[in-house]
């Protein structure tokens, strides 16, 4: 008999930690190889792990609700032709542990807030803690503010277990009273709590609870909801968000559009709607202009040559999810519009994969769809540019013929460019969102599909 440990399974490129949501599994219980042990979450989408061997379960080193980073493990399965589980069975992780060192040796970031910024090291890195660093600094009433200012002897600076017990000690030291062991006493009978050790440049952490007047309800945010929140302040602070407006005539793609729409359902057994047609131009573009498919890393500039766009769509909770279509310059209208509809309706029923919603170069939302006729998208990280589309409105144009100008009835729609001015300039932005527009104005009537 043997055991085989269970690891976090790595569920995309960007994703770096995951939630568990509900263990299928405890400990002694039998599992076949595939067979669903525990739900997790990540930013991105909710999954299910499977076994990789088949077994009892012999310890579950994590409980609901816990982040654990992307490799770490988290059970052991005893395998073999008698596996059974010991009597000795050791019990899960208390909810705090104790000073001695813990099995998990895997750590986990913590992102500074705006008050304890200050403490953030000269080359503005996130620096990350293990939970037995942060037990023991919770325990010693040391703060986050303070615990940024602590030297650490661990692999990229990391404060480690040896670390921290040194600077209890040495803050320890530095506050012993001095004099007769009458005077001692006299101080050791007057104990300062936990919450009033703090520097000069931290704030306390207790927040009084906020009184609401007047008739409200208060909606306590989903995780989903929470993560969204999350993304969006941090896009705005790493990007310099910039917005170009354009309107274009869009009355050649809608008749085409209505003509052909029942005979690609017949022959497709799919829906033909906009979006494909819309991907489908800004892919041309995004071809003539590289760099909107683009992140930026530190002074470096990534052009991604794969072009897999995002496309916003909503849930029926009310929340948003960017599945992406992979290699869209690779498909042609068919293909584009199955992928399209593949992915609404998996985003919808909430069967979308981990590796459905990650690799997204550009990202399009049709805000449009809920009669909005313009949008300011935000930037959705690490990219640099996302476009909306608004609601297709009939209005009188002028419109400019060899016979002279005239007006008629036409299909407008608005067009919008969020980019990031870090390394997209107005001319680019605004060139490139002309190109699209008129990608579209200028779309093939007489093309078959």
């Amino acid at each position: 008999m043997s055991l085989v440990d269970l690891v976090m399974p790595k569920l995309g490129e960007s994703i770096m930690e995951a939630t568990i949501l509900k263990w299928h599994k405890k400990p002694g219980d039998t599992i076949k190889q595939d067979e669903t042990v525990l739900d997790i979450a990540t930013d991105k989408v909710d999954s299910e792990v499977p076994s990789t061997a088949e077994g009892v379960i012999e310890e579950v080193l994590f409980k609901e609700n816990d982040v654990v980073p992307i490799g770490t493990v988290i059970a052991k399965i005893r395998v073999g032709a008698n596996a059974a589980v010991s009597n000795n069975q050791p019990a899960p992780a208390p909810e705090k542990p104790e000073y001695e060192d813990a099995k998990v040796v895997e750590e986990i970031p913590y992102q500074p807030t705006p008050s304890v910024v200050s403490g953030q090291s000269s080359d503005n890195k996130i620096r990350f803690y293990s939970p037995l660093v942060l037990n023991i600094a919770q325990q010693e009433g040391i703060g986050m503010a303070e615990l940024e200012n602590i030297p650490g002897t661990g692999q990229d600076g990391r404060v480690s277990k040896k670390d921290i017990l040194a600077y209890v000690g040495d803050k320890a030291t530095s506050h012993k009273p001095q004099g007769t062991s009458q005077q001692v006493q006299e101080v050791s009978v007057l104990p300062i709590a936990n919450e009033q050790r703090t520097t000069d440049n931290e704030k306390p952490t207790y927040q009084p609870p906020t009184v609401y007047t007047g008739n409200v309800e208060v909606i306590e945010m989903d995780r989903m909801r929470k993560l969204i929140a999350k993304h969006m302040v941090d896009s705005k602070h790493t990007s310099a968000h910039v917005t170009s407006f354009a309107e274009c005539d869009v009355t050649g793609l809608v008749m085409w559009r209505e003509k052909v729409k029942k005979d690609f359902e017949k022959r497709e057994g799919e829906k033909i709607t906009y979006t494909p047609l819309f991907i489908e131009a800004i892919v041309k573009c995004i071809k003539k202009y590289p760099m909107l498919s683009s992140s930026v890393d530190g002074d470096k500039i990534i052009i991604k040559k794969d072009l897999n766009i995002g496309m916003a769509t909503a849930l029926p909770s009310g929340n948003l999810i960017v599945p992406v279509i992979k290699n869209a310059d690779q498909l042609n209208l068919t293909g584009l519009t199955k992928q399209v509809n593949g992915l609404a309706n998996a985003a919808r029923t909430g069967k979308l994969k981990p590796d459905d919603t990650t690799g997204g170069t550009f990202t399009l939302t049709n805000v449009g769809t809920f009669g909005s006729i313009m949008g300011t998208p935000i930037i959705n990280q690490p990219q640099v540019a996302i476009m909306a589309v608004g609601a297709i409105k009939k209005r009188p144009m002028v419109i400019e013929t060899p016979q002279g100008d005239s007006i008629a009835i036409r299909h407008m729609m608005y067009i919008s460019l969020s980019y990031d001015h870090r390394i997209i300039d107005g001319a680019l932005g605004s060139t490139f969102l002309n190109a699209v527009s008129k990608e579209l104005e200028n779309f093939d009537v007489n093309r078959s599909i």
